[in-house]
């Protein structure tokens, strides 16, 4: 059996190394071609070393002229383009890791070349969803979720008929402040929101779990893959994170999938899709467990989701509008110029300033992109944010 040729977007980041854990375990089935990252080269310098891609790409040039001196024979490219020319390559998985808007172009990058993408990077279909779905079609190339939620929801729909779905159910595990009242709310540090209860996630997701705007970044998420319109993409705060996500149908029956929080297992699968394979994962010990629960979310106390709704039911631009300004908002409190209920504020107040437009594009996202992220940044204290960090490349 010939080894599947994997690229990894994201390689650094915490699916990144999941994956290359997963890789590691299965030479025989998995090598590693193509690695890109943001701008850590000295994890890029470890994973080279151990994985020897063909080709490598760094957003930082800076990083990337560090990292060629260290790696031999893998070529290291630099930059959006350079980004965007290791998911080109070919392969037989892209895995799209890269957190945020900046994953948006070499996604698209991979499914233009004709590459199968396992898809991680929600923010593509937050900001694009539309497109590219159409170019995924127009490939013929499937899209296989990594997604904890996405990959529960893919793996209950297997064998049945989309027409027989009445609804799917996303949980979310109400992050680190389930239970805070909304007053302290205020007072909350960037160190208390990195800290997620159950997931091992990188700084930026784990603050939008903490105010619910994963989630909502995940339900359009799951409008797009799955076709569904948004009443049928409902939510539950679930704090054991046992039950990844559920899928109700006609009949009044209700599939659900269930494992322990370790993204290794939704990564394999997309991995190996439609085979199974041994990652070092238990299942779960229920009698240990006991008692799984299960409440509504808190929409005035995390508002954030309610935005995820109003801008998916808007359409067009206004999910990138979203998802540019929490961006912007997020950076901003993790670096101390925001509190934490000032996120959802930055984020509605840059909705409103942006009527939606038809989705007509990938240029006029990255145009819609940029203006909210100039918006947003307006808002802030002078000097918290520049407006064209972390933008769609």
């Amino acid at each position: 059996m010939s080894r599947k040729r994997i690229t990894i977007l994201g390689a650094t980041g915490s699916i990144g190394r999941s994956a290359l854990d997963v890789a590691a375990r299965h030479p025989d089935r998995f090598e590693i071609v193509g690695l890109a990252a943001g701008a850590n080269d000295r994890v890029l310098a470890e994973q080279i070393a151990a994985f020897r891609p063909e080709v490598a790409a760094l957003e930082s040039a800076e990083a990337a002229a560090r990292l060629q001196d260290r790696c031999g024979s893998t070529q290291v490219l630099s930059g959006p383009e350079g980004l965007a020319e290791v998911a080109a390559r070919p392969a037989d998985l892209v895995i799209a890791g890269i957190v945020g808007s900046a994953g948006l172009l070499p996604t698209f990058a991979a499914l233009e070349a004709g590459n199968p993408v396992a898809l991680a990077n929600k923010e593509a279909l937050v900001m694009a969803g539309p497109l590219l779905m159409e170019a995924a079609g127009r490939k013929g190339l499937p899209l296989v979720p990594i997604d904890s939620e996405h990959s529960a929801i893919f793996q209950c729909l297997a064998g049945h008929r989309r027409e027989d779905v009445d609804h799917i159910v996303l949980t979310a595990s109400g992050g680190p402040f389930r239970r805070t009242p909304r007053a302290a709310l205020e007072r909350v540090t960037p160190v208390q929101a990195a800290r997620h209860p159950n997931w091992d996630m990188g700084a930026k997701i784990t603050v939008d779990s903490a105010t619910l705007m994963n989630k909502g970044l995940e339900v359009i998420e799951a409008r797009w893959l799955f076709g569904l319109p948004p009443e049928q993409v409902r939510v539950v705060v679930h704090p054991e994170s046992i039950v990844h996500s559920m899928v109700a149908f006609r009949d009044g029956s209700v599939i659900a999938q269930m494992g322990l929080p370790d993204m290794r297992a939704p990564i394999a699968y997309a991995m190996t899709y439609p085979e199974r394979i041994p990652v070092d994962v238990a299942p779960p010990d229920f009698v240990k467990l006991g008692a799984l629960t299960f409440e509504a979310p808190d929409t005035e106390r995390f508002p954030c989701l309610a935005l995820a709704y109003r801008a998916l039911a808007a359409g067009g631009t206004q999910p990138a509008v979203l998802n540019a300004a929490n961006e912007v908002a997020v950076a901003a409190f993790l670096k101390g110029a925001i509190g934490f209920t000032d996120i959802p504020r930055v984020v509605a107040a840059t909705l409103d300033a942006h009527p939606p437009e038809p989705l007509r594009s990938l240029d006029q996202v990255r145009a819609a992109d940029a203006r909210a992220r100039r918006d947003a940044a307006a808002l802030l204290p002078a000097g918290a944010f520049t407006a064209e960090a972390g933008g769609a490349a």
